[in-house]
């Protein structure tokens, strides 16, 4: 749907653009509008791939796997619904590991890969599970 809206707008601009004479403008903008993009892209891709490093010197440290341990009761408690040895876990596990060290980009890979297994264990793939809700208050929180 959305993808919908925005061709709207986008054939409308372009209508008005020939309409009015200014096509000249409305290349101009589309090429500005990609540069700008390319650059934030650039911009987030670089700071993930720093996030990203830290977080495997972490994991090759065990940091991550102390962090585990140490977050596993916790773990338990807020996910009761969840297998116990089930990946999930681990997943979020490491999701909060990395959240609590401030490395909430290379977090989010985790988080998501723990709602693809979280969505396994969903009898009602049309719904959320009190997990997958809990999971997703504690990332947007941190």
């Amino acid at each position: 749907m959305v993808n919908w809206i925005w061709l709207f707008f986008i054939a409308i601009s372009f209508v008005a653009a020939v309409i009015n004479g200014r096509m000249e403008a409305l290349t101009e903008a589309a090429f500005e509008g990609a540069k700008n993009g390319v650059s934030v892209s650039f911009g987030l891709i670089s700071v993930m791939v720093l996030w990203l490093g830290l977080m495997r010197i972490a994991e090759d440290a065990g940091l991550l796997r102390k962090m585990a341990s140490l977050l596993q009761p916790v773990v338990r408690f807020l996910f009761p619904d969840v297998p116990k040895g089930h990946p999930a876990l681990g997943y979020i596990m490491s999701n909060m590991s990395a959240n609590i060290l401030g490395l909430g980009n290379a977090a989010t890979p985790m988080g998501i890969k723990a709602m693809q297994e979280l969505q396994k264990l969903n009898p009602d793939k049309e719904t959320a599970t009190p997990a997958m809700c809990t999971l997703l208050a504690l990332n947007t929180s941190s």
